[in-house]
Parts: structure tokens; C-alpha cells; sequence
């Protein structure tokens, strides 16, 4: 048979009866989805995303509001090092290691307590002497004032200035407003120091706890390089507060003779504020050191305190350049250049309390990676020397010019 036009036709696809919808099949693994459809894993992973985000903005948020705890628990870490041979030499010798830190902590309250009262006193006692003596000091100044600029002031005429002037009224209310915030300061200052003793106190007398519940964490060969760490840092830190200790003496006894010659009352005092709080007190230490010497300098004569003035000027120079860098350099075993650099940069980070636990911490961190860092023998080399070896052009300039200037001739002229 012929074939026919129905059987050359395509067979037609299957159609929807009216009014229905057709079924959609899923799509093939791997296939795009239609354009308009949201990916299923786009919901999941902008939920990821903010959970993120919000993990993040939560924990930077935690991290300023603990700056300050995390600030004072790095300092009482670091005395609780210093601290850490006296507390064992006690603990070895049969006492409870509570006990040893205790009296320690003890014993430097009360150098401390009874320095600041004597200090306190002495403070005191010129200042008042000071208020009893500036109408005479006022009445040197006036006359010296007279005498230089042909002038015709009276010491009247000036407190009356002075009490009726607007710079004193502003002084006086602001001096009443800020009343408060010195006394917010000077309890926030206590509250400090109590977290910071007893943190310290915490870290000396649970040492060994400490390490160990350290090392419970750590496979056996890593507690090791944990104990040498710890050890190292004992050790530099106390080596480091020896260093400042010797500057503290050498300072002290400097100014104290300086004090002494002039006749400034309690120069032994001075002597010992002046070493303690300018090594000990990083930055503005030494201003602040200085300032109280000059102003019982003052009361004495106000020539001598220019004359303390010039000494601590100059003897901050010495120190600076001579003094420290070579103390600091043996008591910690890092270089004079190190040692310098560690205090700009941890005034940088932490301010005054990076600048001094700078150097012990780096000290402690180049003892600990020096075990690790491989070291070959130096070739015996002029130039490790510094000497400059003559180059393949034969000799130097100056070796030509010596030669001209002796009339001789050059090596290419001799050939």
C-alpha cells in the first residue's frame, strides 16, 4: 500500500485537557534553575552571613568593654613572675605556698604604705610652709620687677588684681565641678590596684596549678617548650626589674647628693621618690619625678630649683644614652637598639603598661625562639670585620692619591 499523509506526520505531543495545569518536573542535578527561582542555598547562606557579621560585631564589642580586665590581668601576670623566685625559694624551704606569697605581698605593702605616708607628710608640711612664705616671695619678686623695668607695683595692687581677676573665679568653679571626677578617678585608681593584687596574688600562689592545668591540655612534647617558656619569662622579668632596681639606686643617690649639697630639706626622701617613680613609671616618670624636688627646691630658693631643673635634664641624657641601654642590655640580654624599639612599640599598643612590660616580654621571646633558630659558623672573612678588601681594579682612591702625593709612580705607569 502507498503510504499516506497521516503516516508522514509527526506524532503531535501530549496536551493539557483545558482548564488544567500542567505538572513541572524537578530540575536534573546540576541543571540552572529557572530564572525568577531563588537558589535553595542562597536563604541559608545569607543567614550564615549576618550570623557572622553579628558574632563578630558582638565579639569586638566584648573585646573594648574587657580592654581594661585584660589590661590588668597582663600586669599582675607580670608580677606575679617577679615575684615568682622569692615565693619559691619560701615554698622550698617548707612553707605553704599561700603563706610565701601573703608575706611578700605584705612586706611590699608596707614599704610601700610607709614611703607614700612619709612622702605624704613631707608633701604637706612644705606646702604649708610655702602658702607661710609667698607673701615674702611675692614681695622679692615685686622689688626685683621694680628695680628691672622702672615699674611702681604694689604687692596690694596685685592680690587685689589676683582675687578680683575672671581667670581666678573660672579656676575656682572648675577646680569645685572637677571635685567629683578626681574622687571617680582616685576610687577607679584603688579598684584597680585591688583587682591587679589580687590577680597577682592569685598567679604566684597557684603557680604550679596553673601550669599544670596548662599543660593537662598540650601532648607531652609541647609541655615542655610550655615549662622552658615560663621559666624564661621568670627569668627575664626578674631580670628586668633588677636592671631598673640598680637605675632606681643610681638615680636616687645622684639626686640625693644634688639635693644634699644645695640644702633641700629631706633629701633622702627626695632621693628615693626621685629613683622610684623615674624608672618605674614609664614616659613621664622622670617629669614627674622631678617636679616634687623642685618645687621643695623652691622653697629653699628659687635659683635651686633651676639648679634641680638642669640636673635632671641633663643626668635623663646620660641615662638614656649611656646608662640604660648597657644595664638593660646585660640584666635581660637584648640589644640596647631592641630594648628601644620594644618601648616605642609597646607604648604604641598599650601605653604606659606596654612600655613597661615591653622588654621583659621581649626578652623572653627572643631567649624562647633562640633555641629554635639554627646557626652556622661564621667563615673567617675581613669584611665580618669591617675591613674592606682591595677590589679587582687594583688600589683604592686613596691609596692613588698617596701615591701622586709622594711623586711614585702608579702600578700601570711601573709596567
Amino acid at each position: 500500500m502507498a503510504p499516506t499523509d497521516e503516516d508522514n506526520e509527526s506524532p503531535t505531543r501530549y496536551t493539557a485537557p483545558t482548564g488544567t495545569t500542567p505538572h513541572d518536573r524537578p530540575p536534573a542535578p546540576g541543571a540552572v534553575a529557572p530564572a525568577g527561582r531563588m537558589p535553595r542555598w542562597l536563604p541559608r547562606a545569607m543567614v550564615l552571613a549576618l550570623a557572622l557579621i553579628a558574632s563578630f560585631q558582638l565579639g569586638s564589642w566584648a573585646f573594648h568593654q574587657l580592654t581594661g580586665l585584660l589590661i590588668n590581668i597582663l600586669i599582675a601576670f607580670f608580677l606575679a613572675l617577679a615575684i615568682e623566685p622569692a615565693v619559691s625559694r619560701m615554698a622550698a624551704r617548707g612553707m605553704r605556698r599561700g603563706l610565701a606569697t601573703f608575706l611578700v605581698f605584705l612586706a611590699l605593702t608596707v614599704v610601700t604604705a610607709g614611703f607614700v605616708a612619709l612622702l605624704g607628710s613631707m608633701l604637706a608640711g612644705q606646702i604649708i610652709k610655702m602658702v607661710e612664705g609667698f607673701p615674702d616671695y611675692l614681695d622679692s619678686l615685686i622689688h626685683w620687677i621694680n628695680e628691672t623695668f622702672h615699674t611702681q607695683l604694689r604687692r596690694v595692687d596685685v592680690q587685689e588684681g589676683l582675687l578680683h581677676s575672671d581667670w581666678l573665679r573660672k579656676y575656682a568653679q572648675n577646680s569645685a565641678a572637677g571635685v567629683l571626677d578626681v574622687s571617680a578617678q582616685v576610687l577607679g585608681g584603688l579598684f584597680q590596684m585591688l583587682t591587679v593584687g589580687l590577680f597577682s596574688f592569685y598567679f604566684a600562689a597557684d603557680g604550679p596549678r596553673l601550669r599544670r592545668a596548662l599543660c593537662s591540655v598540650l601532648p607531652p612534647a609541647r609541655q615542655a617548650e610550655v615549662l622552658r617558656a615560663w621559666e624564661i619569662a621568670v627569668d627575664k622579668t626578674g631580670g628586668y626589674l633588677y636592671s631598673r632596681g640598680l637605675m632606681a639606686l643610681i638615680s636616687g643617690i645622684a639626686h640625693y647628693i644634688l639635693l644634699q649639697a644645695l640644702g633641700v630639706p629631706y633629701a633622702p626622701v627626695l632621693g628615693v621618690w626621685v629613683g622610684l617613680v623615674s624608672q618605674f613609671i614609664p614616659t613621664i616618670g622622670t617629669y614627674l619625678a622631678g617636679a616634687l624636688p623642685m618645687l621643695i627646691a623652691f622653697t629653699v630658693d628659687p635659683w635651686y630649683a633651676v639648679w634641680v631643673l638642669v640636673f635632671v635634664v641633663v643626668y635623663q641624657q646620660f641615662e638614656n644614652y649611656m646608662l640604660q641601654p648597657k644595664l638593660t642590655a646585660k640584666t635581660v640580654d637584648i640589644h640596647p637598639a631592641v630594648a628601644f624599639g620594644s618601648v616605642i612599640a609597646g607604648t604604641a599598643l598599650l601605653g604606659a603598661v606596654g612600655a613597661l612590660i615591653a622588654i621583659p616580654a621581649v626578652a623572653t621571646l627572643q631567649a624562647f625562639l633562640g633555641a629554635y633558630v639554627k646557626r652556622y659558623a661564621v667563615t673567617d672573612d675581613p669584611r665580618v670585620h669591617g675591613h674592606r678588601g682591595r677590589g679587582p681594579g687594583g688600589p683604592g682612591l686613596i691609596a692613588r692619591v698617596r701615591r701622586l702625593w709622594d711623586g711614585r709612580p702608579g702600578l700601570e705607569e711601573s709596567s
